[in-house]
Protein backbone atom coordinates (compact mmCIF):
# COMPACT_ATOMS: atom_id res chain seq x y z
CA UNK A 1 0.00 0.00 0.00
CA UNK A 2 0.91 3.65 -0.37
CA UNK A 3 3.45 4.43 2.28
CA UNK A 4 3.59 1.42 4.30
CA UNK A 5 7.10 -0.06 5.10
CA UNK A 6 7.71 -2.69 3.47
CA UNK A 7 8.91 -5.97 5.22
CA UNK A 8 12.73 -6.09 6.07
CA UNK A 9 15.08 -8.07 3.90
CA UNK A 10 18.59 -9.50 4.30
CA UNK A 11 21.03 -6.74 3.21
CA UNK A 12 21.97 -8.87 -0.35
CA UNK A 13 25.01 -11.55 -0.24
CA UNK A 14 28.00 -9.31 -1.10
CA UNK A 15 27.80 -6.75 1.36
CA UNK A 16 29.05 -7.15 4.68
CA UNK A 17 27.68 -8.14 8.33
CA UNK A 18 28.33 -4.76 10.25
CA UNK A 19 29.28 -4.98 13.85
CA UNK A 20 29.45 -2.02 16.40
CA UNK A 21 31.22 -2.62 19.71
CA UNK A 22 31.72 0.33 22.53
CA UNK A 23 34.89 0.63 24.08
CA UNK A 24 36.42 2.37 26.94
CA UNK A 25 38.81 2.05 29.94
CA UNK A 26 40.58 -1.40 30.22
CA UNK A 27 38.20 -3.33 27.89
CA UNK A 28 40.80 -3.73 25.11
CA UNK A 29 41.36 -7.19 26.03
CA UNK A 30 37.52 -8.27 26.17
CA UNK A 31 37.10 -6.04 23.01
CA UNK A 32 39.77 -7.82 20.79
CA UNK A 33 38.49 -11.81 22.50
CA UNK A 34 35.30 -10.52 20.91
CA UNK A 35 36.47 -10.09 17.49
CA UNK A 36 38.34 -12.73 17.34
CA UNK A 37 34.88 -15.04 17.99
CA UNK A 38 33.43 -13.19 15.26
CA UNK A 39 36.45 -13.47 13.08
CA UNK A 40 36.97 -17.41 13.92
CA UNK A 41 33.35 -18.61 13.26
CA UNK A 42 31.67 -16.38 10.55
CA UNK A 43 31.50 -17.40 7.02
CA UNK A 44 30.52 -13.98 4.81
CA UNK A 45 33.24 -10.64 5.45
CA UNK A 46 32.49 -8.47 8.66
CA UNK A 47 32.83 -4.64 8.92
CA UNK A 48 33.45 -3.67 12.57
CA UNK A 49 32.77 -0.32 14.04
CA UNK A 50 34.71 -0.03 16.81
CA UNK A 51 34.10 3.05 19.54
CA UNK A 52 36.88 3.66 21.59
CA UNK A 53 38.39 6.58 23.80
CA UNK A 54 41.51 7.94 21.54
CA UNK A 55 43.90 6.36 23.60
CA UNK A 56 42.67 2.93 22.72
CA UNK A 57 42.70 3.61 19.14
CA UNK A 58 46.47 2.52 18.24
CA UNK A 59 46.57 -0.48 20.54
CA UNK A 60 43.29 -1.45 18.26
CA UNK A 61 45.07 -0.84 15.02
CA UNK A 62 48.36 -2.67 16.25
CA UNK A 63 46.67 -5.47 17.80
CA UNK A 64 44.00 -6.15 14.61
CA UNK A 65 46.79 -5.93 12.06
CA UNK A 66 49.23 -8.27 13.67
CA UNK A 67 46.18 -11.26 13.17
CA UNK A 68 47.43 -13.45 10.76
CA UNK A 69 46.11 -12.68 7.13
CA UNK A 70 44.16 -15.64 6.29
CA UNK A 71 42.03 -13.62 9.23
CA UNK A 72 42.66 -9.77 8.36
CA UNK A 73 41.27 -10.97 5.22
CA UNK A 74 37.57 -11.79 6.29
CA UNK A 75 37.39 -8.41 8.27
CA UNK A 76 37.52 -4.27 7.44
CA UNK A 77 37.28 -2.14 10.50
CA UNK A 78 36.81 1.52 11.95
CA UNK A 79 37.77 3.45 14.78
CA UNK A 80 35.67 6.39 16.23
CA UNK A 81 36.19 8.60 19.00
CA UNK A 82 33.29 8.38 21.45
CA UNK A 83 30.43 11.32 20.24
CA UNK A 84 27.03 12.05 21.55
CA UNK A 85 25.13 14.50 18.78
CA UNK A 86 22.14 15.97 21.73
CA UNK A 87 22.52 16.96 24.64
CA UNK A 88 26.00 16.98 27.31
CA UNK A 89 28.39 14.46 26.68
CA UNK A 90 29.61 14.51 30.12
CA UNK A 91 26.30 13.60 31.64
CA UNK A 92 25.97 10.57 28.64
CA UNK A 93 29.53 9.72 29.12
CA UNK A 94 28.69 9.12 33.03
CA UNK A 95 25.43 6.93 32.18
CA UNK A 96 26.03 3.53 33.97
CA UNK A 97 29.33 2.50 32.44
CA UNK A 98 32.02 5.01 30.80
CA UNK A 99 30.94 5.16 27.08
CA UNK A 100 28.28 2.71 26.91
CA UNK A 101 25.53 5.11 26.14
CA UNK A 102 27.56 5.92 23.03
CA UNK A 103 25.41 2.87 21.46
CA UNK A 104 22.16 5.23 21.44
CA UNK A 105 23.96 7.23 18.93
CA UNK A 106 24.42 4.50 16.23
CA UNK A 107 21.77 5.43 14.13
CA UNK A 108 22.92 9.05 13.67
CA UNK A 109 26.60 8.50 13.53
CA UNK A 110 26.34 5.67 10.83
CA UNK A 111 24.59 7.41 8.64
CA UNK A 112 25.72 5.05 5.20
CA UNK A 113 25.13 2.21 7.04
CA UNK A 114 21.38 0.22 6.70
CA UNK A 115 21.41 -2.49 9.53
CA UNK A 116 23.88 -3.58 12.57
CA UNK A 117 24.59 -5.88 15.10
CA UNK A 118 25.85 -4.15 18.35
CA UNK A 119 27.18 -6.18 21.15
CA UNK A 120 28.86 -5.07 24.40
CA UNK A 121 32.46 -5.67 24.80
CA UNK A 122 32.16 -8.89 27.13
CA UNK A 123 30.29 -11.21 24.54
CA UNK A 124 31.29 -14.24 22.66
CA UNK A 125 30.26 -16.08 19.58
CA UNK A 126 30.01 -19.50 19.27
CA UNK A 127 28.23 -19.61 16.36
CA UNK A 128 28.34 -17.69 12.80
CA UNK A 129 27.23 -13.68 12.88
CA UNK A 130 25.55 -14.89 9.69
CA UNK A 131 23.09 -17.20 11.90
CA UNK A 132 21.53 -13.50 14.18
CA UNK A 133 22.39 -11.71 10.83
CA UNK A 134 19.87 -13.85 9.04
CA UNK A 135 17.04 -12.64 11.72
CA UNK A 136 16.93 -9.24 9.61
CA UNK A 137 14.78 -11.60 7.03
CA UNK A 138 12.27 -11.96 10.07
CA UNK A 139 11.29 -8.69 10.65
CA UNK A 140 8.02 -7.67 9.96
CA UNK A 141 6.42 -4.50 8.70
CA UNK A 142 7.33 -2.57 11.62
CA UNK A 143 9.97 -3.90 13.50
CA UNK A 144 13.60 -2.17 13.44
CA UNK A 145 15.15 -3.67 16.14
CA UNK A 146 15.89 -6.91 18.08
CA UNK A 147 16.87 -7.54 21.54
CA UNK A 148 16.50 -10.61 23.66
CA UNK A 149 14.43 -10.14 27.09
CA UNK A 150 16.17 -9.43 30.32
CA UNK A 151 15.13 -12.27 32.68
CA UNK A 152 12.96 -15.30 31.48
CA UNK A 153 11.28 -15.24 34.88
CA UNK A 154 9.39 -12.64 35.71
CA UNK A 155 8.96 -12.88 39.32
CA UNK A 156 12.42 -13.01 40.23
CA UNK A 157 13.60 -10.53 37.37
CA UNK A 158 15.37 -7.18 37.92
CA UNK A 159 13.16 -4.62 36.19
CA UNK A 160 9.31 -6.78 37.59
CA UNK A 161 10.50 -6.29 40.97
CA UNK A 162 12.42 -3.01 40.97
CA UNK A 163 11.78 -1.11 38.14
CA UNK A 164 10.68 3.08 38.77
CA UNK A 165 10.09 3.65 34.91
CA UNK A 166 7.90 1.83 32.06
CA UNK A 167 10.04 -1.44 30.49
CA UNK A 168 9.17 -3.67 27.69
CA UNK A 169 6.95 -6.67 28.48
CA UNK A 170 6.79 -8.74 31.37
CA UNK A 171 10.58 -8.96 32.58
CA UNK A 172 12.60 -5.88 30.44
CA UNK A 173 14.91 -6.23 27.47
CA UNK A 174 18.65 -7.00 27.98
CA UNK A 175 20.51 -4.46 25.65
CA UNK A 176 23.85 -6.29 25.74
CA UNK A 177 23.32 -7.56 21.96
CA UNK A 178 21.27 -5.64 19.51
CA UNK A 179 20.55 -6.02 15.62
CA UNK A 180 19.06 -2.78 14.25
CA UNK A 181 17.84 -1.95 10.82
CA UNK A 182 19.44 1.71 11.04
CA UNK A 183 17.62 3.04 7.78
CA UNK A 184 14.13 2.51 9.79
CA UNK A 185 15.16 4.07 13.33
CA UNK A 186 16.12 6.99 11.07
CA UNK A 187 13.37 7.33 10.00
CA UNK A 188 10.40 6.41 12.45
CA UNK A 189 8.80 8.58 14.41
CA UNK A 190 8.37 6.83 18.34
CA UNK A 191 5.67 7.51 20.03
CA UNK A 192 6.43 8.60 23.57
CA UNK A 193 5.55 10.37 27.41
CA UNK A 194 6.51 13.57 26.14
CA UNK A 195 4.91 14.81 23.45
CA UNK A 196 1.29 14.01 21.85
CA UNK A 197 3.23 13.58 18.30
CA UNK A 198 5.79 11.18 17.64
CA UNK A 199 9.73 12.15 17.59
CA UNK A 200 12.68 11.02 15.77
CA UNK A 201 15.11 8.89 17.63
CA UNK A 202 17.68 11.67 17.71
CA UNK A 203 14.91 14.18 19.02
CA UNK A 204 13.86 11.77 21.41
CA UNK A 205 16.89 11.13 23.31
CA UNK A 206 18.12 13.38 25.57
CA UNK A 207 14.69 14.69 26.51
CA UNK A 208 13.76 10.78 27.46
CA UNK A 209 16.62 11.16 29.64
CA UNK A 210 16.18 13.96 31.17
CA UNK A 211 12.53 13.21 32.27
CA UNK A 212 13.58 9.80 34.24
CA UNK A 213 17.22 10.10 34.72
CA UNK A 214 16.42 9.63 38.40
CA UNK A 215 14.33 6.53 38.18
CA UNK A 216 17.09 4.66 35.88
CA UNK A 217 19.47 2.37 37.32
CA UNK A 218 20.86 0.53 33.92
CA UNK A 219 21.01 3.86 31.89
CA UNK A 220 21.01 3.39 28.24
CA UNK A 221 19.31 -0.21 28.71
CA UNK A 222 16.39 1.34 30.56
CA UNK A 223 15.76 4.24 27.96
CA UNK A 224 15.75 1.39 25.45
CA UNK A 225 13.40 -0.41 27.56
CA UNK A 226 11.01 2.52 27.92
CA UNK A 227 11.43 3.44 24.05
CA UNK A 228 9.83 -0.15 23.33
CA UNK A 229 7.77 0.46 26.27
CA UNK A 230 5.67 2.81 24.40
CA UNK A 231 6.77 0.90 20.49
CA UNK A 232 6.47 -2.51 21.25
CA UNK A 233 5.25 -3.03 17.65
CA UNK A 234 8.76 -1.74 17.12
CA UNK A 235 10.95 -4.78 18.80
CA UNK A 236 11.59 -8.19 17.32
CA UNK A 237 12.29 -10.43 20.70
CA UNK A 238 15.39 -12.63 20.08
CA UNK A 239 15.16 -16.07 21.89
CA UNK A 240 17.28 -16.54 25.57
CA UNK A 241 20.21 -18.04 23.93
CA UNK A 242 21.00 -15.54 21.46
CA UNK A 243 21.78 -13.50 24.49
CA UNK A 244 22.63 -16.10 27.29
CA UNK A 245 24.03 -14.93 30.53
CA UNK A 246 24.96 -16.36 33.81
CA UNK A 247 20.97 -15.76 34.91
CA UNK A 248 20.50 -18.52 32.71
CA UNK A 249 22.19 -20.67 34.57
CA UNK A 250 23.56 -19.57 37.77
CA UNK A 251 19.58 -19.79 40.02
CA UNK A 252 18.75 -23.05 37.58
CA UNK A 253 18.62 -23.71 34.06
CA UNK A 254 15.53 -21.36 32.78
CA UNK A 255 16.54 -20.64 28.91
CA UNK A 256 14.82 -23.81 27.17
CA UNK A 257 16.51 -22.33 23.87
CA UNK A 258 20.13 -23.19 24.92
CA UNK A 259 19.25 -26.58 26.59
CA UNK A 260 17.42 -27.61 22.81
CA UNK A 261 19.87 -25.52 20.34
CA UNK A 262 23.06 -24.83 22.34
CA UNK A 263 24.13 -21.29 23.36
CA UNK A 264 24.82 -19.22 20.30
CA UNK A 265 26.00 -15.91 21.66
CA UNK A 266 27.47 -15.50 25.04
CA UNK A 267 27.51 -12.66 27.67
CA UNK A 268 29.47 -12.68 30.17
CA UNK A 269 28.33 -9.38 31.88
CA UNK A 270 29.27 -8.49 35.63
CA UNK A 271 32.89 -9.27 34.73
CA UNK A 272 32.42 -13.21 34.76
CA UNK A 273 35.20 -13.09 32.64
CA UNK A 274 37.77 -12.03 35.25
CA UNK A 275 36.75 -13.51 38.59
CA UNK A 276 35.83 -17.25 39.71
CA UNK A 277 32.40 -16.46 40.45
CA UNK A 278 31.14 -18.56 37.11
CA UNK A 279 33.96 -20.52 36.11
CA UNK A 280 32.32 -21.93 32.91
CA UNK A 281 31.88 -18.15 31.51
CA UNK A 282 35.79 -17.94 32.53
CA UNK A 283 36.82 -21.12 30.78
CA UNK A 284 35.45 -19.89 27.62
CA UNK A 285 37.01 -16.72 27.04
CA UNK A 286 40.31 -17.95 28.84
CA UNK A 287 39.81 -20.91 25.65
CA UNK A 288 39.56 -18.39 22.73
CA UNK A 289 41.83 -15.57 24.39
CA UNK A 290 44.52 -18.65 24.17
CA UNK A 291 43.08 -20.25 20.34
CA UNK A 292 46.12 -19.86 18.16
CA UNK A 293 44.65 -18.25 15.18
CA UNK A 294 45.58 -21.06 12.40
CA UNK A 295 46.07 -23.96 15.05
CA UNK A 296 42.96 -27.23 14.49
CA UNK A 297 39.86 -26.27 16.02
CA UNK A 298 39.18 -29.54 18.00
CA UNK A 299 42.64 -29.96 19.35
CA UNK A 300 43.76 -26.55 20.06
CA UNK A 301 39.44 -25.09 21.30
CA UNK A 302 37.10 -27.53 21.91
CA UNK A 303 39.49 -30.08 24.02
CA UNK A 304 41.07 -27.60 26.13
CA UNK A 305 37.29 -26.65 26.23
CA UNK A 306 36.01 -29.66 27.41
CA UNK A 307 39.28 -29.83 29.76
CA UNK A 308 38.52 -26.65 31.37
CA UNK A 309 34.71 -27.65 32.05
CA UNK A 310 35.70 -30.61 34.27
CA UNK A 311 36.46 -28.26 36.68
CA UNK A 312 33.42 -26.60 36.65
CA UNK A 313 30.79 -29.44 37.75
CA UNK A 314 30.23 -28.11 41.05
CA UNK A 315 28.74 -24.85 40.05
CA UNK A 316 25.42 -25.05 38.75
CA UNK A 317 26.46 -23.18 35.20
CA UNK A 318 29.13 -26.09 35.24
CA UNK A 319 26.53 -29.36 35.52
CA UNK A 320 25.09 -28.32 31.64
CA UNK A 321 28.34 -28.24 29.59
CA UNK A 322 26.32 -29.34 26.59
CA UNK A 323 24.04 -26.46 26.66
CA UNK A 324 27.76 -24.30 25.80
CA UNK A 325 29.54 -27.12 24.13
CA UNK A 326 26.91 -28.04 21.34
CA UNK A 327 26.89 -24.89 19.36
CA UNK A 328 30.63 -24.66 19.18
CA UNK A 329 30.79 -28.24 18.17
CA UNK A 330 28.56 -27.61 15.20
CA UNK A 331 29.78 -24.63 13.78
CA UNK A 332 33.86 -26.74 13.58
CA UNK A 333 32.06 -29.32 12.09
CA UNK A 334 31.02 -27.44 9.35
CA UNK A 335 34.30 -25.54 8.83
CA UNK A 336 36.15 -29.24 9.09
CA UNK A 337 33.12 -30.44 6.14
CA UNK A 338 34.07 -26.84 4.45
CA UNK A 339 37.69 -27.65 4.21
CA UNK A 340 37.66 -31.24 3.09
CA UNK A 341 35.17 -30.47 0.51
CA UNK A 342 37.33 -27.42 -0.78
CA UNK A 343 40.02 -29.76 -0.45
CA UNK A 344 38.75 -32.41 -2.10
CA UNK A 345 37.02 -30.24 -4.95
CA UNK A 346 40.67 -28.64 -5.77
CA UNK A 347 42.47 -32.40 -6.10
CA UNK A 348 39.23 -33.88 -8.24
CA UNK A 349 40.14 -30.99 -10.44
CA UNK A 350 44.02 -32.35 -10.94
Amino acid sequence: KPGEQKAAKEPSAGQCMHLAVVACGDRLEETLIMLKSAVLFSNRRLCFHIFAEDSLKPEFEKKLKEWPSSYTKKFEFNIYPITFSVGNAQEWKKLFKPCAAQRLFLPVILKDVDSLLYVDTDVLFLRPIDDVWHMLREFNSSQLAAMAPEHEVPRIGWYSRFARHPFYGAAGLNSGVMLMNLTRIRSTHFKNSLIPGGLTWEEMLYPLYQKYKNYITWGDQDLLNIIFYFNPECLYVFPCQWNYRPDHCMYGSNCRGAERDGVSILHGNRGVYHDDKQPTFRALYEVIRDFPFEDNLFQSLYYPLQSKFLDTVHTLCGRIPQVFLKQIEKTMKKVYENRVIVYLGANHRY
